[in-house]
């Protein structure tokens, strides 16, 4: 099979490995859309990988034994390896599970593990039936594209009485416009770039603020009548962001954080916590008892997908992708392992 690799700084590629075979429970999938996230970090860096993507849908090819899925399933894979018996993963929370199996000692290879390639291996229960009339590109909009921000929405029980905040709209934020809009929200952007600005006000966002503006939060109060915004989440994983989202929270408000971040955001317990009376918390995805409900949020909003999804490359085209992701000026980016092959 074929599959897309980092060899260098900023030189992508795609090489041909054998295709794993399923063991027990795990399936064989034909992958048919992988959507692409954080990867590009990798290739700007020129860290060599071999081992890339961690969302795709696609069809069950191959069983070793018959268990909840069947040859000819049409499929979205959840990201990661759970161990699938822990009280997370029992609980629907299988995203934190901290018991996941040595992948390579337990398949015997080390193929099947990237989803930026033609086939991979995964546990049968994390994957997830596809209605006939949703195409893989959309139900693919299950993980990273909606996932992220409806798992915080949902902790948060954002409504139409809510004013919700969304710092960085890359294609996750962009995914977080369209949940708050499907369940009613007044949205609020935060977004620099004129391309990602525009496509969330094409989405249904009310404004979008430049965060490079110094009057950033005055303009974000003076939306808001001078209370600060209900609800907040956080899809950039930058500092200032943090900082504006809690800033800019109302008195008893709530802030999520979806996008990852290494650095140190600071927290004043007094004004921020206490006396404010803020709730922060982390969201990583979402339980996956709520599954259905997402599913209905695809098949809900199949147009603003269409623009959620903003471009679509063959595998063979990787290096091309990456670069797209590097300009900025995009949303979703879908890679389509089985067409244009050489």
């Amino acid at each position: 099979m074929k599959k897309a690799v980092i060899l260098g700084e900023r030189q992508g590629g795609v090489i041909e490995v054998p295709t794993p075979k399923p063991v027990e429970n795990w399936a064989l999938v034909k992958v048919h859309s992988t959507p692409m996230c954080t990867e590009y970090k990798g290739f700007l860096a020129g860290k060599p990988s071999e081992f890339l993507g961690h969302e795709a849908a696609g069809e069950v090819v191959e069983i070793a034994s018959a268990g909840r899925v069947k040859v000819g399933d049409r499929v979205v894979v959840m990201p990661t390896y759970p161990c699938g018996k822990c009280a997370l993963c029992l609980a629907g929370d299988y995203i934190h599970c901290q018991n996941g199996p040595d992948f390579v000692e337990f398949t015997g290879g080390q193929e099947g593990r990237a989803t930026m390639a033609q086939y991979l291996l995964k546990n049968d229960w994390l994957l997830v039936p596809i209605p006939d009339d949703i195409s893989y590109d959309h139900a693919s909009m299950l993980c990273c594209g909606l996932g992220p921000t409806f798992g915080a929405f949902e902790s948060m029980k954002v409504d139409a009485f809510d004013t919700v905040l969304i710092a960085g709209l890359g294609p996750v934020g962009l995914g977080g416009v369209i949940n708050a809009r499907y369940r009613g929200a007044r949205v609020i952007g935060i977004e620099s770039h004129p391309w990602r600005t525009q496509r969330a006000l094409d989405l249904g966002a009310e404004a979008v603020i430049n965060p490079n503006d110094p009057d950033a939060l005055e303009q974000i109060m003076s939306l808001t009548n001078g209370l600060g915004i209900d609800k907040a989440v956080d899809c950039s994983g930058v500092v200032a962001a943090h900082r504006l989202c809690i800033d800019a929270a109302r008195r008893r408000g709530m802030v999520a954080f979806v996008g990852e971040s290494g650095a140190d955001t600071p927290l004043r317990i007094s004004p921020d916590m206490i006396r404010k009376g803020l709730t922060l918390l982390g969201s990583w995805h979402y339980n996956l008892k709520d599954t259905p409900k997402l599913m209905r949020i695809v098949r809900d909003t199949r147009d603003s997908l269409d623009q959620l999804i903003s471009h679509k490359f063959p595998l063979e085209q990787i290096q091309q992708a990456w670069e797209t992701q590097v300009s900025g000026n995009c949303a979703k980016v879908i890679l389509k392992p089985w067409e244009g092959l050489s």
